[in-house]
């Protein structure tokens, strides 16, 4: 994405209408995402407190979930798995259809940890193949300092669908 505001406007949109349907929501950003989100799902008249005393509604912080799984700069598979599948039996209780989203690999890529960023990408692809969750994660277009088409490629092949925003 290239504007703050419309990452944001598809965020609230993903969210509110997956909180509205009665899915679980794994919200895993920066704190400004999540201050900036919170703030627009209450505006809507959401019940954060409530969404979240329920394990509907769970947001973490983007970069101390990373070092949960993280060793030596790299992904490491069986801590990704059995962190996402807790938050994921946490979330899901009773049937509950789970919609993620994921700031972890824009940071990562912004700190220049390329490979690393793909793997995970093809972590979380692997995952919402293995449990149906929607998964949606969103790189700021700035952090492409490199050949961004080339880079842009790279990531969204880890995709099943890529929406421009």
């Amino acid at each position: 994405y290239e504007e703050e505001g419309a990452f944001l406007d598809t965020l609230e949109g993903f969210v509110a209408g997956g909180l509205r349907a009665g899915d679980a929501i794994v919200l895993i950003a920066t704190p400004a995402h999540r201050r900036a989100l919170d703030d627009r799902l209450r505006a809507l008249g959401m019940d954060l407190a409530h969404a979240s005393a329920t394990d509907q509604y769970i947001a973490l912080d983007a970069s101390e979930t990373l070092a949960r799984f993280m060793v030596d700069g790299w992904p490491d598979d069986a801590r990704f798995k059995a962190l996402v599948k807790d938050l994921l039996s946490r979330a899901g209780r009773n049937g509950r259809p789970v919609r993620a989203f994921g700031e972890m690999v824009a940071i990562m890529w912004q700190q220049g940890h390329h490979a690393a960023t793909v793997r995970l990408e093809h972590l979380w692809h692997r995952f919402c193949q293995e449990e149906g969750f929607s998964l949606l994660c969103a790189y700021p277009k700035s952090g492409f300092t490199e050949d961004a088409t080339e880079s842009i490629r790279e990531i969204c092949a880890a995709h099943s669908k890529v929406v421009p925003v």
